[in-house]
This record gives structure tokens, C-alpha cells and sequence, in this order.
């Protein structure tokens, strides 16, 4: 959605990696700092309810496409626990890194591949945000599956897990794609 916004403004292509690189940071930090603060205000069930990580993964995704948001989803859950790493409590657990950075990419890639299509109508982001979250639980589940030999996550915790976020992803469906739409409008709102 956004390398359509910046085209039809006839941007440089060295403006639009600064506005893309930019809007990544930007989406990082929040996929940093959402869980958190919700991990200190609702403790650490909070994050597997709400799933503070993925609102701003799966708006990353419709507004940056497919590249981008890909980079986006698996530098996210890295970067987040690089810090908090260093900050004495890891969030994610080391255990359930590459896990969220399969969900995410997964999140981010499915919305990214929607996203020249959210440029032309953005209630496509509704769709596209939920098919994501489908598509990135299938994909944490089945990595479970795989890997439960040798994982302490097996499908039968992964499911739980999912049980446990099924409120926070219907919300985000909903949210989401509110946000993608308005800054869609914000961007193409004419003076």
C-alpha cells in the first residue's frame, strides 16, 4: 500500500527506502514496546491473551507489502528479545523465538501479499488480516508438530496458546484494518 502511495507522488526511489526503512523502524519499536507494556500492566499472561507483537506486524505487512513486511515480521520477535535479553527477562522466551518468528513472518508476508490490493480498496485489509492470523497459528502449529521431538512446545501447548490469543486475533481483525484504512485516508486526503 504504501510503495503505491509514494509512486503515485512520483518519489525517488532513494526517498521511498527512506519512508519504507523509516515506517519499518517505526513498526519495530512498537512490536518492542507493545509487549512491554502490556507485559507490565496484565503480567506475563498478558502477552499470550493479547498478543502485543502482532498488531503492529500485521499493520507492518498491509502497509509495506511483502519484502518489507516479511523483514519486518522476523526482525521484530530478534530485536525484542535482543533487548530484553539484555534487560534480564527475554521476551520472547528463547524457546518460543523461532516460533514467533515463523508466526510473524507468516502474519506479515499474507498481509504484504494483499497489500497492492489494499492500495486499491482497503476493506481488502479485513480479509487479508484475518487469513493472515489463520495462516500464521497453522504455521506455528505445524511447526510444533515437526519439531516436537525436540521442542518442549508441542501441538497439543501450541493449541492452548492459540485458545488462550483467540480473542486478541478476532480483535486485530478488526483493528487492523481500521488502521491501515486510516492511514490510507490520512496519506490520500486531499488539501
Amino acid at each position: 500500500m504504501l510503495e503505491a502511495i509514494l509512486s503515485k507522488n512520483k518519489y525517488s526511489l532513494k526517498l521511498k527506502i527512506t519512508v519504507k526503512t523509516l515506517v519499518s523502524a517505526i513498526i519495530i519499536v512498537c512490536a518492542v514496546v507493545f509487549p512491554l507494556i502490556t507485559h507490565a500492566v496484565f503480567g506475563a499472561d498478558g502477552g499470550a491473551k493479547l498478543l502485543p507483537m502482532y498488531m503492529p506486524v500485521l499493520v507492518g505487512g498491509c502497509l509495506l507489502g511483502l519484502k518489507w513486511g516479511l523483514a519486518v515480521g522476523l526482525l521484530s520477535p530478534v530485536i525484542s528479545f535482543l533487548i530484553t535479553f539484555a534487560l534480564g527477562n527475554a521476551m520472547p522466551a528463547a524457546v518460543r523465538l523461532p516460533y514467533m518468528m515463523l508466526e510473524l513472518a507468516v502474519y506479515a508476508a499474507v498481509t504484504g501479499a494483499f497489500s497492492s490490493k489494499i492500495s486499491k480498496n482497503t476493506w481488502i485489509a479485513f480479509p487479508a488480516v484475518l487469513f493472515a492470523a489463520v495462516a500464521g497459528r497453522c504455521a506455528f502449529l505445524a511447526a510444533a508438530a515437526i519439531f516436537q521431538s525436540v521442542s518442549p512446545l508441542s501441538p497439543y501447548i501450541v493449541w492452548q496458546q492459540i485458545q488462550t490469543g483467540f480473542s486478541a486475533v478476532i480483535l486485530q481483525a478488526v483493528i487492523a484494518p481500521l488502521i491501515v484504512t486510516g492511514i490510507f485516508y490520512i496519506f490520500n486526503r486531499k488539501d
